[in-house]
Parts: structure tokens; sequence; C-alpha cells
């Protein structure tokens, strides 16, 4: 028997909650701002916030080339190819085929895990990833679908799927070296770096007063829990879970979004609610006292 590493829980719950919890939110925002140039604000906003974060700590080594790379890849696949493999695959897919997909992602982590971290996760966390991702996948097609999915757009999903399974694994690893505080600050870093160029381009032809004062708010706040406060979190509680276990928290980003419409007065079905539930009893199934992976 395992102690149960409540506050790694709690940690990853409230991160990807907190993700759900703002998609509505940035559904207005991109209405206010171009995509590009919505992500260059949210960047540099952030790096504002977290410089005292980039600072070495005493007791962490300095960067090595192999840090240095996972620090890129960390924000490459997990920020900006997942970005724009989401959104251009949302383009040409219907929310039917998109959530399916989509609902992988914990799979993909543990099938990363295993694969680049020799995980060997046990066959209750096996069962509760199963749980997860068929959970979600219900709520999917208990949905209405729009647009008529592509071949292109479907691959661009699934590549999304696998961008968020890295961003899960190579965080598992840099874990183990730097702080979570350093990491979030770093791969934001990264982000408005790479993101720069087209924010730039999008920025010369936009015209700054049309933004409401509530949108430039709306921003600061998006800044600071999209790059700050949920990669904490998740990069803190990642610390303490093994990769393929930490994936089906994942989970929470639907339920969360969902939790939100029903305060904005949407209404759940009942195939829906099974659904949730059944997601739901997939964390339960993976985080159940005893049920550590095997390494």
């Amino acid at each position: 028997m395992h102690p149960v590493p409540w506050r790694a829980y709690a940690l990853l719950a409230a991160s990807t909650s907190l993700v759900g919890s703002y998609v509505g939110l940035s559904k207005l925002l991109v209405a206010a701002f171009p995509v590009f140039l919505l992500a260059g604000l949210r960047f540099g906003i952030a790096a504002v916030l977290m410089l005292p974060w980039l600072r070495k700590p005493a007791d962490e080594a300095p960067l090595d080339g192999r840090a240095r790379l996972l620090l890129f890849l960390e924000s490459f696949l997990g920020n900006f190819l997942f970005s724009i493999c989401m959104l251009f695959g949302l383009r040409q897919s219907s929310a039917v085929v998109a959530g399916v997909i989509m609902a992988g992602i914990p799979a993909a982590v543990a099938l990363l895990s295993w694969a680049f971290l020799r995980e060997r996760p046990s066959g209750r966390v096996l069962a509760g990833i199963a749980c997860a991702v068929g959970g979600i996948a219900l709520v999917a097609t208990a949905k209405q679908g729009g647009a008529e999915t592509t071949l292109v757009g479907a691959l661009l999903l699934l590549a999304a799927v696998f961008c968020e399974g890295c961003y899960v694994v190579i965080g598992k690893t840099l874990t183990a070296g730097l702080g979570p505080k350093r990491i979030s600050a770093l791969i934001n870093l990264w982000g408005l770096v790479l993101v720069s160029p087209l924010a730039i381009w999008q920025g010369l032809s936009f015209d700054f007063q049309t933004p409401r004062l509530q949108d430039w708010g709306l921003l600061a706040y998006y800044a600071a829990t999209a790059s700050v406060v949920t990669v904490w979190l998740w990069m803190a509680g990642l610390k303490r879970l093994p990769a393929a276990q930490a994936g089906v928290f994942m989970v929470f980003l639907p339920v969360s979004t969902a939790l939100i419409g029903l305060l904005l007065g949407e209404r759940l079905s009942g195939l829906q609610a099974l659904a949730y539930g059944l997601a739901l009893s997939g964390v339960l199934l993976a985080t159940w006292p005893g049920a550590a992976p095997r390494r």
C-alpha cells in the first residue's frame, strides 16, 4: 500500500478544471483579437508576471543542453504546435469527431509514457484510462455534429492529441531536475519567441483601439491563468505522479466545461451525465490507493 498523494491529485484536477472553465472565455477573446496576436499578447503578459521565476534557485543544477532541448520541445509541441493543429483541425471537423479524437489524450499519454519513460501502468490504471476515454467519447457522440470532417482535419486533431501527450511526458522528465515555477516561466518564454513573428504580422494590421476595456481585462486574466497558474499547478502535481496516471486527470477539462455550461443555463442530458460519471469513475480507478504503477 502506497501513501495517497492527495496534494498531487488536487493540483492536477485544479489545473485541468481551470483550463476547462475558461474555454468559453477564450472564445470571447478570439472574437476581439486575431488568434496569433492573442497568443503573443498572452505569452507576453505572462512573461512579465513570471520574471522572478526565471532566476535559478540555489539548489538547482545549471541547464545543460538536454534540458534546454526538452524545454524547447515542451513549448513547441505543447503550446505552439498543439494550438495550431487543434484550431485548424477544428475548422475541418465536426464537433462529434473532434470530441472523440481529443478524448484519446489519456490513452496517448499512457502510450508515450510506456515508450519513452518505461512506465508500466497497473491494470487498474489502464482500466481507469479506458473509462476516461470511453466517457468523454460518449459525451462527444451525444452532441450534434457541425461541419463534415475531412481526412486532413482528423489527422490534425490526432496530431494535437499526441502533442498534448508529449507535453505531459516531457514535463514529467523536466520535473526531475527543475522546479514547477521555473519550468512554467521558461516554456512560456519559448512560447513567446515562437509565436512573436506571427503575432507581429497580425498586429501590424490590427486596430488596437477596437477591443473594449473589458476585453483587455479578460486578456490579462486569461494570460495569468492559462500561462501562469494552470501550468504551475500541472507541473507541481506531475512531479509527484507517473505520467500515465496524471494523464487521466485530463477528463476534468470537459467536465468543468460542462459545469460552467450548467451555470450558464445549459441542460445536461441523461446520456451526458452517464458519460461524465464514467469518465470520473476512470479517475477513481486510476488513483485508488494501492494502484501505483510498476516500473
